[in-house]
C-alpha cells in the first residue's frame, strides 16, 4: 500500500475487500457471530438470479445459519462508504502526522457530505485505541510524565462576571488561566509508546492514580516540579524532576521531560492548525489519535495502516452516540 491515488486499493472496491480479508483472515474466513471456521461458504447466485446484482463477499455460516462480511463486527459494519474509500481515509489519518480534517478528507475522497467524513473520522479514531494495555517502563525504562491545557471551557455566567471586575495587579483574570481549558495528563515511555488522558482536572489525585497505575515500579520517572509529583519517592528505581522555574530543562544524568513536550506540541500544533476546534466530549478520540501515531512513529505508513486495520474488528461506533454536540471547526 502506498499513497499512489490510483492505487487499485483506492480505486477498486473488490480489490479493497479482497485486501481486507487478508488483513482480518489471515488463517482463512471465519463467522463473526459465532467463531466458526470450518463450516463457511461463500454465498453464490443461484441460476434463476444471474442476471441480478450479487453482493459479493457474502458469506454463510452453516453452523449458525447467519451471513456475513467482512465489514460485519468492525468500525465499519453498515456503512454506505465503498472499502476503498474506507482504506485510504485509514491511510491519510495514520499517516499525516499532525492528523487530516473532515474537510479535506472530504474533498479528497470526493464524499457527498461533511457529516459523513467527520464520522468516517471517528470510527478510525476508534480503531486506533490502544488494546494492548501493560505498564508502560519497566525493565529500567523512563518515563516522562507532565500535563497541559488545552482548549477553552465554555464560561459560566458567575466566571463571565469575575473575567469583567478589575483584577490585583500579578494575579490570573477570571476567565483565564488553566481552570479555564481542558485538562490533559500524558505518560511517554522514552523511545516506546505514549498514553493520554483528558481528565477533568488534573488535581492529585487524579494525577498521582494515573501515574501509579500505569507505570511499572521498575522504572525511572521524569517530571517536573510540580507538586503532583511529590509522593512517588520510593515507588519507582527513580524519581528525579527539573526546574522549570528555574530554568532548568536538562540536568547531568540525561533528566529532562523534553520528550513528552515533544509530544505536546506535535498534539497542539495538530488540534490548532489541523482540527482548530473539537468538543470537550471528543478530545479523548483526538488523544487517541496522536497517541497511535506518535506511539507507531518507527514503522512505515504503510505499516501504522496495517496496524490501524487490525483494530477494527470488534468495535461499533453509532452516529447518535458520537454525535452529541459539536464537531472541530471547518478546515
Amino acid at each position: 500500500m502506498s499513497l499512489d491515488l490510483t492505487s487499485p486499493l483506492f480505486q477498486d472496491e473488490d480489490k479493497a475487500r479482497e485486501f481486507l480479508e487478508k488483513n482480518r483472515w489471515p488463517d482463512g474466513v471465519y463467522c463473526p457471530h459465532c467463531g466458526e471456521a470450518e463450516n463457511v461458504t461463500a454465498v453464490q447466485a443461484k441460476a434463476k438470479e444471474k442476471k441480478a446484482k450479487t453482493r459479493k463477499g457474502l458469506y454463510q455460516c452453516n453452523s449458525c445459519r447467519k451471513q456475513f462480511s467482512v465489514t460485519v463486527g468492525t468500525v465499519f459494519e453498515r456503512s454506505h462508504v465503498p472499502l476503498n474509500k474506507w482504506l485510504l481515509a485509514t491511510f491519510l489519518l495514520t499517516s499525516s502526522k499532525k492528523g487530516m480534517s473532515a474537510h479535506q478528507l472530504m474533498r479528497t475522497l470526493g464524499l457527498g457530505s461533511y457529516r459523513t467524513a467527520w464520522f468516517m473520522a471517528h470510527r478510525i479514531r476508534e480503531a486506533m485505541k490502544d488494546n494492548n494495555g501493560g505498564l508502560l517502563g519497566g525493565n529500567g525504562g523512563t518515563v516522562e510524565a507532565d500535563e497541559t491545557y488545552f482548549g477553552r471551557k465554555k464560561l459560566t455566567e458567575k466566571m463571565k462576571a469575575k473575567a469583567k471586575e478589575p483584577t490585583p495587579r500579578g494575579k490570573v483574570r477570571a476567565g483565564k488561566g488553566a481552570s479555564t481549558k481542558f485538562a490533559v495528563v500524558s505518560l511517554v515511555e522514552r523511545g516506546g509508546r505514549v498514553r493520554s488522558f483528558h481528565v477533568k482536572s488534573a488535581d492529585a489525585t487524579t494525577v498521582r492514580a494515573i501515574v501509579r497505575e500505569n507505570i511499572a515500579r521498575d522504572s525511572h520517572l521524569r517530571t517536573d516540579e510540580s507538586r503532583l509529583y511529590n509522593s512517588f519517592n520510593g515507588r519507582f528505581e527513580s524519581h528525579e524532576t527539573v526546574k522549570h522555574s528555574a530554568g532548568e530543562y536538562v540536568r547531568a544524568g540525561n533528566i529532562h521531560t523534553n520528550t513528552i513536550e515533544g509530544y505536546f506540541s506535535i498534539f497542539k500544533r495538530g488540534m490548532k492548525g489541523i482540527y482548530q476546534h473539537c468538543g470537550e466530549q471528543h478530545l479523548q478520540r483526538y488523544l487517541t489519535e496522536f497517541d497511535f501515531r506518535y506511539s507507531n512513529r518507527s514503522m512505515s505508513d504503510t505499516e501504522r495502516t496495517a496496524v490501524a486495520l487490525k483494530g477494527i474488528e470488534g468495535k461499533r461506533l453509532t452516529y447518535r452516540r458520537t454525535n452529541r454536540q459539536g464537531a472541530e471547526a471547518h478546515a
